[in-house]
């Protein structure tokens, strides 16, 4: 596995994730496997490239958060008649994983699990989805706002049906975190990240009514009604040319003059 050191100088590496959120602890760092752009590995400043014949297999793996059966992970991997060539191509796979600095699955002969050393970026940025969503965020991760969704897609250029489904579900996921991030903000008084939060959204899903609607409110809270006013205007603008529909009422009245 090629070493590429990582500095300001080469800023070639895995896709921007939020990596406060990854909480390494200990003396030693811990290796971090990165899904967001194409798969790799950092330890420390170091990235090590995963091999394209081993990705699919540590991704697959990574992605279910869960021991993952070997006939399972064949059978889906290298989906041919013959039961016997899907194991091969495994085994192979295995070899060559195998030769790699850094261990990244626990196998025995049912199936593959994650090592408990590993740290994932994706079931990082998922927990700080779900505690943002369930109202149980620390300070800390409430105030984590990602700059944009795109440095966040998960394995782009990947079209394999289990990546396109855990894809769009994590992408469903952060999109309503950042709406109840964007509300919990402005509730606290942090209109600037309120605002901030909503427009990552609303730039990830411009047609998304209920990111519309938090940006809205966002601007509302911080007392800026022509900063509403216009981005609804903006709103109906792009419903009636994509759509051909008109703005919703409630949506409207947000913004409506107060007698």
């Amino acid at each position: 596995m090629a070493d590429i050191s990582l500095s300001p100088a080469n800023p070639t590496g895995p896709a921007a994730f939020p990596e406060s959120l990854v909480a390494l602890g200990g003396d030693e760092p811990r290796p971090i496997l990165h899904l967001f752009g194409d798969p790799c590995v950092t330890v420390g400043t170091r990235i090590m490239e995963v091999p394209r014949s081993c990705q699919r297999l540590v991704v697959f793996v990574a992605l279910r958060q869960c021991r993952v059966g070997r006939v399972h992970v064949a059978g889906t991997l290298w989906p041919v008649k013959e039961e016997a060539r899907a194991g091969g191509n495994l085994r192979s796979v295995l070899w060559r994983l195998n030769r790699m600095n850094v261990p990244l699955l626990d196998s025995d002969k049912n199936g593959f699990l994650i090592r408990d050393e590993v740290v994932v970026d994706t079931h990082a940025v998922k927990a700080w989805a779900s505690h943002v969503i369930d109202g149980s965020a620390t300070p800390a991760e409430l105030r984590t706002v990602p700059d944009n969704l795109d440095a966040l897609e998960l394995l782009p250029g990947w079209y394999d049906d289990w990546a396109l489904i855990e894809r769009e579900r994590l992408r469903q996921r952060l999109l309503h975190a950042l709406e109840a991030q964007s509300r919990q903000l402005s509730t606290l008084g942090l209109h600037a990240q309120a605002v901030e939060g909503a427009i990552v959204a609303v730039g990830a899903e411009p047609l998304r009514e209920s990111a519309q609607r938090v940006l809205a409110e966002a601007h509302l809270a911080a007392g800026n009604r022509i900063e509403a006013c216009r981005c609804l205007r903006f709103y109906a603008q792009l419903l009636a040319r994509e759509l051909g529909v008109s703005l919703p009422p409630d949506l409207a009245e947000l913004a409506a003059p107060r007698p």
